[in-house]
């Protein structure tokens, strides 16, 4: 915690002094040292997440850099731009920067290791909003240019993002072969952090593969050298990778170890993504233990996580559409602004008549013209912006039926297993819990919840249900909101807590309701209305 404050204090430090440099050459008119200056700001105040501030810190010394016509140094500082738009999760606007100042390095030919980091970064970005393809593409001219000028610790780092995309890409072999690359150049320059890294992706893939020893003896060296470099994230990860390796080898009681450890300081750090991935995989372990309370705890815990990483992530996609249509609002209002510049240069050089007539009839086809493309572009932003709602809504929706079915599936297993230990335990208690599992199995409050985000995808679906066959009991509304979302039988079957007996009966119940023909599809009815 000591070095964490004592970080701080050297941000506040050097903030102070650059902004008194920043003064003095803004005081002395050299706009380039100045420019220079805020660009430095910016990235302190990225380093301290303070992002909206350093992103208008790179736009102005974006803007001096292009006054007084360094070009390079501008394309260094939209790059800069764009990695503070990583840090925020803003990928597709840090995608046009990072674009933008890889274009303007390819038209200057700068130094090649400028152009590899850019080309670095798009790739980044784009498996960041999974592209693989396209990340694979940029990372592998990257890999061209460090290799070429014997940068290999930008290659090794490279190489590992090679290997991601490929893992992602489920070709398992090349991201193994990418991965030992890292591996290999950190041995040789004695990177620890690095060859850290590539054993613990190494590890992954083993587990995936399903060489389980294999995968838990690279883990566990990986995790050996995190303790040694003391970074608490990678330490996390090692943890909850362990704890899946030793679940898919069948040994959940040795993965349960790691899981709690992982659980207790993804916690203590608020690392919301981990500590939801360990509660999942940790229910996992309790389930296949046996320990079907705890193992619905942490389910429940998984899902409040989820839901919360979904609404922040809905509000940073909504945001993220809100700055796009922004800037391409400023960006029109330059446009109109630089065509209205020439229209008055062009005015200086013809007689009164003609300037009068060319400047409102140039200025009423510029206003018309960019009056309707910034209408296009506001509708499709809109479009976009609907659009992804309803697919947050969609993903909720789908979340919180999928957590009905895992809940009743684990009530059922509990049900069962006090069945079975009847006869050996207390009547009273036996009673009493498997009158808890009925209760928590029929609770209501799952069930509004649920109609809550239904309602939200498919509007007026209750209603138009209610009006067109009024017979419909609010059970078999139910089962219809379950078929319009296309569930299976069996998912059905384990949401509502019924046989698959019951399912068939439900049915032909509700065929009579909806006066169906024999020849006539249910889905189909239910899925028109």
């Amino acid at each position: 915690m000591g070095s964490y404050y004592q970080v701080l204090l050297q941000i506040d430090s050097a903030r102070y002094y650059y902004k008194k440099s920043a003064s003095f050459w803004d005081e002395r008119g050299d706009r380039e040292r100045y420019a220079s200056t805020v660009s430095s700001l910016g990235m302190l105040e990225q380093l301290d997440g303070n992002y909206d501030t350093a992103r208008d810190m790179f736009d102005k010394a974006i803007q001096l850099y292009k006054a007084v016509g360094n070009i390079s140094h501008m394309a260094n500082t939209i790059g800069s731009k764009a990695s503070a738009h990583i840090d925020q999760g803003n990928y597709h606007l840090a995608l046009l920067d990072a674009l933008e100042s890889l274009r303007i390095r390819d038209s200057l030919k700068t130094k090649p290791w400028r152009k590899a980091d850019a080309l670095r970064q798009v790739g980044q970005i784009e498996h960041a909003l999974e592209n693989n393809k396209s990340a694979i593409a940029h990372y592998e001219r990257a890999v061209k240019i460090y290799d070429s000028i014997g940068d290999n610790i930008y290659l090794g780092h490279t190489y590992a993002d090679l290997g991601s995309a490929y893992f992602d890409l489920d070709d398992y072999d090349e991201a193994i072969a990418q991965y030992e690359k890292s591996m290999d150049i950190a041995k040789v320059l004695t990177l620890p952090d690095m060859e850290e890294n590539a054993l613990a992706n190494l590890g992954m893939v083993y587990s995936k593969l399903g060489q389980y020893d294999r995968s838990i003896a690279l883990l566990e060296e990986a995790l050996s050298k995190n303790r040694e470099r003391n970074s608490m994230i990678n330490h996390i990860n090692n943890l909850i990778e362990l704890g899946q390796a030793w679940n898919r080898k069948g040994s959940p009681e040795q993965g349960l170890d790691y899981l709690d450890r992982a659980v207790r300081r993804a916690d203590s750090i608020g690392a919301k993504s981990k500590l939801q991935r360990a509660y999942d995989l940790r229910a996992r372990s309790h389930e296949a233990m046996g320990n079907y309370r705890q193992s619905t705890r942490d389910l429940r815990r998984h899902q409040l996580l989820n839901d919360s990483i979904f609404n922040t992530t809905k509000s940073r996609q909504i945001e993220e559409l809100r700055t796009l249509y922004e800037t391409e609002k400023k960006e029109q209002q330059i446009v109109l602004q630089e065509q209205e510049i020439d229209l008055l240069e062009q005015e200086a050089k013809i007689g009164e008549l003609q300037r009068i007539l060319l400047a409102v009839g140039l200025l009423l086809s510029v206003l018309g013209f960019y009056a309707l493309r910034q209408k296009m572009k506001r509708n499709r932003l809109e479009r976009e912006k609907i659009a992804a709602e309803l697919d947050f809504k969609k993903k909720e929706l789908t979340t919180h039926a999928l957590h009905l079915a895992k809940k009743n599936e684990v009530l059922e297993n509990v049900k069962q297993k006090a069945k079975e230990l009847k006869l050996a335990e207390n009547t009273e208690a036996y009673g009493q819990l498997i009158r808890a599992i009925n209760f928590d199995q029929q609770d209501d409050k799952n069930w509004e919840r649920f109609i809550q985000y239904f309602e939200q995808v498919h509007q007026n679906f209750a209603a138009n249900v209610k009006t067109k066959y009024p017979k419909v009991s609010k059970n078999e509304l139910r089962f219809m909101a379950l078929i319009k979302m296309n569930m299976s039988s069996k998912e059905i079957a384990t949401i509502l807590s019924i046989s698959p007996d019951g399912i068939k009966k439900a049915r032909q119940r509700l065929r009579k309701k909806l006066a169906l023909a024999p020849q006539d599809s249910l889905e189909n009815t239910v899925l028109a209305i």
